[in-house]
């Protein structure tokens, strides 16, 4: 299988480069988008002008190929890249592990949820909310993961910390589960 991995920042300019880099990935990889079996788009939580993007352009692309969309946590593709980070094995396979996946949703707050990781597929141990970083309270040496330090690192418990996002690649690697989970559906049903 050919791959294809475009980086960049999200933010305003996201809106405008998306669905470019989503043709010249297909292009540079020899797909066309109706080869595809899902389209996976990170559903929040988050930004509210950055869903809204990505949920759009992922229903736009899927009901023009007449592909169903697979949703994932945002949170869970945090802790998803945490783990892989952390990954001992040749193929990314870490054992067991928990992660709280931690997000900076401004205004003084943070997402925040719990995730454990065991035989290779991820509960929700503690779903995610909205907190100011006091009400975080881990177990102790549970390892937090996310893009929240640099703003609230002296508000946050101690512990062990990772900068993690989530990344596309987070998103896909979640997704085989996802789907054999029943995850995926119509276009015009994503949010």
């Amino acid at each position: 299988t050919q791959q294809a991995l475009q980086e960049s920042e999200g933010g305003r300019e996201a809106s405008a480069t998306l669905i470019p880099t989503v043709q010249a990935l297909l292009a540079e990889a020899g797909i066309a988008l109706a080869d595809l079996h899902t389209i996976v788009c990170g559903r929040g939580p988050g930004s509210f002008t950055g869903l809204r993007t990505a949920c759009a352009v992922a229903q736009g692309l899927a009901w023009g190929a007449g592909l169903p969309v697979l949703p994932v946590d945002t949170l869970l593709a945090v802790a998803e890249d945490a783990r892989f980070q952390q990954a001992s094995g040749p193929m990314g396979q870490a054992p067991a592990c928990r992660v709280w996946a931690l997000l900076d949703a401004r205004m003084d707050q943070i997402y925040a949820g719990c995730y454990q990781f065991s035989r290779g597929l991820w509960q929700t141990h503690v779903a995610p909310a909205l907190l100011r970083p006091e009400q975080l309270s881990p177990e102790p040496g549970c390892l937090m993961a996310g893009n929240v330090f640099a703003a609230y690192g002296q508000r946050l418990p101690a512990g062990p910390r990772l900068l993690a996002w989530p990344s596309a690649t987070a998103l896909l690697r979640l997704a085989p589960a996802l789907l054999a989970a029943g995850g995926a559906g119509p276009a015009d049903q994503a949010l």
